[in-house]
């Protein structure tokens, strides 16, 4: 993929649709390009949180562990992004999270996403959405799994 593929993948992305183009292009040009495979883990629950991902291609699977082993709490694909919850609480991951497919994706440090927030109030509304989103669905799914385990 061209540098410039890169930066339309990115306006693709919700949290940077609204970025100037100049804007887009640094950020490719901060991020490095990564590609995993099947099977591949992009990072695991308990890790450091040190980046944020952008999956340009590809589908990966949002594990947590439990008592009774991982729950796939989703699949995300293209266009979204993961890893930016450890970055923001400056925690640890509170997930694994593992290539289903082949995986190409944009890996911005803590640095730089941090610094992108800062210069673009929007996204940080953007962000904060989509982690009340996923707030959301995270604890239906536990609901669900709960409930399983309990019948």
């Amino acid at each position: 993929m061209l540098f410039k593929d890169e930066i339309q993948m990115l306006k693709r992305v919700p949290f940077f649709s609204e970025m100037e183009p100049s804007k887009l292009k640094l950020l490719a040009f901060a991020s490095d390009r990564v590609s995993y495979h099947a099977g591949d883990e992009l990072f695991r629950q308990g890790d450091i949180g040190d980046a944020a991902y952008v999956l340009l291609t590809g589908k990966v699977d949002v594990l947590i562990d439990s008592p009774s082993g991982q729950i796939k709490l989703t699949e995300m694909s293209g266009n979204a992004i993961v890893g930016e919850i450890a970055i923001l609480c400056d925690s640890v991951r509170t997930a694994t999270v593992r290539a289903s497919t082949s995986v190409e994706a944009l890996r911005i440090g803590k640095e730089q996403f941090f610094k992108l927030m800062s210069d673009f109030p929007d996204v940080t509304i953007k962000v904060m959405r989509v982690l009340a989103e996923r707030l959301t669905q995270t604890t239906t799914e536990l609901s669900k799994a709960r409930s399983g385990s309990n019948a």
